[in-house]
């Protein structure tokens, strides 16, 4: 039996839509899912419990998708099962996204659990290799792309983001805490004349069962409003969300979206 711990977004709806049966759904206070029924929400300060009765359910398989926070401890709100983990649960809230994510994870692989990728149980939500739209890359958009994987590698040893926007060469912004969305944003004031690739794919190191990097729908808006022409992500390692409908905004805005293989 699978539970999905949904966040927010659209991801969780679209993991729910792609399987053949509907998972036990759980959800952490106060990120709940936007559009999806919650089976069992729950507290940080009681996840103990929470496995507990996850495995008494029958539940051996975990799957987290969708935007979480990180809600401050409640030491008065913490339960008997959750206790032991609390020195784990503190370090993880201190960490980078990517420590953060693997702490949670190793809290229930060891209670037994199987943690599994949303990649994994829907793999449609992955675009094959190639370029998707009308548009296409030019050599120059391709040499950013090159200059956009190494600055996500190196935005990996401080585990600050999966996101950079390239022109001519050039980094003019990296994806920090605020995500992609307020990265673009940050540049649709911009003094050039345009131009340039948002670039996206997972940390070199990062554990893909959790926090995979995706686009949808307004991340294709943002960047034209930002001035760009076009998007490139890494095969097997961005979801993209809604894909016939990023494919469709992208023809009617003139962006290309490539996927193209994963450096080595």
């Amino acid at each position: 039996m699978l539970a999905l711990i949904a966040g927010t977004g659209v991801l969780p709806e679209e993991i729910v839509a792609h399987l053949p049966e509907r998972p036990y759904i759980c959800a952490m206070e106060p990120f709940l899912p936007d559009h999806l029924s919650v089976n069992r929400p729950f507290a940080l300060e009681n996840l103990g419990t929470l496995i507990a009765e996850l495995k008494a359910k029958g539940v051996t398989g975990i799957c987290m998708a969708g935007a979480v926070g990180r809600p401050p401890i409640d030491p008065s709100r913490i339960d008997a099962a959750t206790m032991p983990l609390v020195p784990v649960l503190q370090q993880a809230i201190l960490s980078g996204d990517d420590s953060a994510l693997r702490a949670i994870i190793g809290i229930l692989e060891e209670a037994g659990l199987t943690v599994h990728a949303a990649h994994e149980i829907a793999p449609d939500l992955l675009p094959p290799l190639g370029t998707l739209t009308k548009a296409q890359p030019g050599e120059g958009d391709l040499r950013d792309a090159d200059r956009g994987t190494g600055i996500v590698r190196a935005m990996s040893a401080a585990d600050v983001g999966q996101a950079c926007v390239v022109a001519r060469g050039q980094a003019l912004a990296i994806e920090g805490i605020y995500g992609t969305a307020w990265m673009l944003q940050s540049l649709t004031q911009r003094p050039d004349a345009g131009g340039g690739i948002l670039f996206k794919a997972p940390k070199p190191d990062q554990d893909r069962r959790a926090d995979l990097p995706a686009i949808g729908p307004d991340t294709v808006t943002s960047a034209v409003s930002a001035g760009l022409s076009g998007i490139v992500i890494e095969k097997g390692g961005v979801i993209v969300l809604e894909r016939d409908r990023v494919i469709e905004e992208c023809n009617r805005l003139g962006l290309f979206l490539t996927v193209r293989e994963r450096a080595v």
